[in-house]
């Protein structure tokens, strides 16, 4: 910001010579009423003129033009296109790692773990809340790994796992005869994740191959029992000690035929 409040009077004076330098980078019908005249420096002013093109309303040409100690001529330095008050803009830039979001990640593409990631921790912790011994059976004894999930990292995909629709509290596990702990194709995961989470393994399930929490469930449970409604009809039951009296045509009463009676279950 410029700590000069006036302005060089010549150079503010030559608003001609600098709308003629944005006329001739930018066309005479991109340039519009001028607006604006700033001290940038001393002896350095810049002019602001409306920028006409409707690829950029808003925004303005900014001529800078300068005078040399002792001179009264008025040269111009640059010219550039400036955003305005009410321009529209680009939003601000966001790092890439930070843009991301779950499900970005395609074929081909890399995300490294920083090494100061706070979701995991060296293999070689065996004491306090990370240990690797209380949730990851033998970790020492597969190789190739040096870092896994620390308390927060196992803390972030609990709540992660148990908030998505693989949890508890989805339309599918509400409409669920039972839960998917009680579920012979739930696979608990090792260590203390496997409390609440397990692998579903069932082909016709939805969520095959996924993670779920020990608490959600669908209809695919391996103990659920058919609903249908023939499987619920109870057979009519024979009463074979009532009977009742059926006049027949012809037959006298002392010939009257006693016939068993038959009764529903009602």
């Amino acid at each position: 910001m410029s700590t000069h409040k006036e302005p060089d009077q010549a150079c503010a004076g030559a608003v001609d010579l600098a709308r003629a330098a944005a006329e001739a980078t930018a066309g005479a019908a991109s340039v519009g009423p001028h607006v604006e005249v700033s001290a940038e420096a001393e002896r350095v002013v810049s002019h602001m003129f409306e920028c006409l093109d409707a690829a950029y309303a808003g925004w303005r040409w900014a001529v800078t033009v300068v005078r040399a100690p002792r001179a009264k001529g008025v040269t111009v330095s640059e010219i550039v296109l400036l955003p305005g008050p009410s321009s529209l803009l680009a939003p601000p830039w966001v790092p890439w790692q930070d843009r991301l979001r779950p499900g970005d990640v395609g074929v081909g593409d890399l995300m490294p773990a920083p090494p100061d990631d706070e979701r995991l921790v060296p293999v070689v912790v065996l004491e306090g809340d990370d240990s690797v011994t209380d949730w990851y059976d033998d970790a020492s004894s597969r190789p190739g790994r040096s870092r896994v999930l620390s308390a927060l990292g196992r803390e972030s995909a609990s709540d992660r796992w148990h908030a998505s629709d693989h949890g508890p509290r989805s339309p599918l596990a509400h409409a669920a005869p039972a839960q998917c702990a009680s579920c012979g194709f739930f696979v608990p995961l090792s260590g203390d994740l496997g409390l609440l989470f397990g692998a579903c393994a069932n082909e016709f399930a939805p969520d095959d191959g996924r993670v779920v929490s020990a608490d959600h469930g669908c209809g695919a449970h391996s103990e659920a029992i058919a609903s249908d409604a023939s499987a619920r009809t109870v057979a009519p039951v024979i009463d074979e000690f009532g009977y009742d009296l059926v006049d027949q045509p012809g037959v006298s009463v002392e010939e009257t035929v006693f016939e068993p009676l038959s009764r529903g279950a009602g």
